[in-house]
């Protein structure tokens, strides 16, 4: 039960990811000390009501401030957004920063001419211009339809990536790989090997603890998921190890886990165990979960879902 809220918690973490590859003006913005990545296909959530019903009732304050703000320079998120992306990374002394990236069918010139109207003066870095935006958003065009997003320090970060000032996603070998594993999917998340860590323990709970899990945590390297609403929800979380033998026993301390849950889980938490399956394959733990339409929008509305969103 406890990794079934992982997963979850995982996807209020990615802001609703619902993703398509990363197109190249993108890609080259991603700093290479990554800690995570993800992408929000809007389209996708369109023709599924439960990730129309999942988004309204997830989505957070920031993104609904963004796109609040996108607004109000002339682009509607429903029509003139394709994907969201965002890219959570280590900026040296300033820490931890986040960037987004808007990729779609945009009019630049008639974004340009109304942020002109409203007297917004950009700045220059680089070769770039940065303009500012309503919600503490600045921004800066990466071509014509790719529109990057964040604070001031996030976005020079982002832009010293993509000039070659500082080492960029594709010289992180172990992030690059897990990506082009997972990046054709209708939705995907990778997890550095640090945040993996930190997820396995909080979803192993109490075992992690008889399992001495300090010393097999070294072994679990990063982790990928793929969400997809096209019959139901389907979830796929997949935790790169070391070797096939820390595989097998995270798969079975994680199993006994679940079984353990399930003697005492509420009907709500019965959808999650019953729907959940864990196993090892090679050297990669893989849990599974699904539900149809009907179940996961019960969940959502359970004390249980409540718990694990707020």
């Amino acid at each position: 039960m406890r990794l079934f809220k992982i997963c979850i918690a995982l996807l209020l973490l990615v802001s609703m990811a619902y993703a398509m590859p990363l197109n190249s003006s993108a890609r080259t913005c991603v700093p290479a000390d990554l800690l995570q990545l993800i992408s929000v296909d809007y389209r996708a959530l369109k023709d599924s009501p439960t990730a129309m019903a999942l988004k309204q009732q997830l989505m957070p304050d920031n993104i609904k401030q963004f796109e609040v703000a996108l607004k109000n320079i002339g682009l509607d998120p429903d029509k003139d957004v394709d994907t969201l992306t965002f890219a959570s990374f280590r900026a040296g002394k300033q820490g931890v920063k986040t960037v987004g990236v808007a990729a779609g069918p945009f009019n630049m010139k008639a974004v340009l001419k109304k942020m002109k109207l409203q007297k917004y003066v950009p700045k220059k870095y680089g070769n770039s211009l940065i303009y500012p935006m309503d919600g503490g958003f600045v921004m800066s065009f990466l071509d014509d339809s790719t529109l990057l997003f964040g604070d001031s320090t996030s976005i020079r970060v982002a832009l010293d990536a993509r000039d070659g000032q500082v080492l960029g996603l594709d010289t992180n070998g172990t992030m690059a790989d897990m990506m082009s594993s997972v990046d054709s999917a209708p939705v995907w998340s990778i997890l550095d090997q640090a945040g993996t860590q930190n997820m396995m323990r909080s979803a192993m709970g109490d075992a992690s603890k008889v399992a001495d899990y300090e010393s097999i945590k070294k072994r679990l390297m990063g982790s990928r998921y793929t969400m997809n609403f096209n019959s139901g929800v389907n979830f796929d979380l997949t935790v790169v190890t070391s070797d096939s033998m820390t595989a097998g026993t995270m798969s079975s301390l994680v199993k006994a886990g679940i079984m353990l849950k399930k003697m005492s889980a509420t009907p709500a938490e019965k959808i999650a165990v019953e729907n959940t399956t864990v196993d090892s394959d090679g050297s990669n733990l893989a849990v599974h979960f699904k539900a149809n339409d009907q179940q996961f929008q019960s969940l959502m509305h359970s004390e249980l879902f409540a718990a694990v969103t707020h």
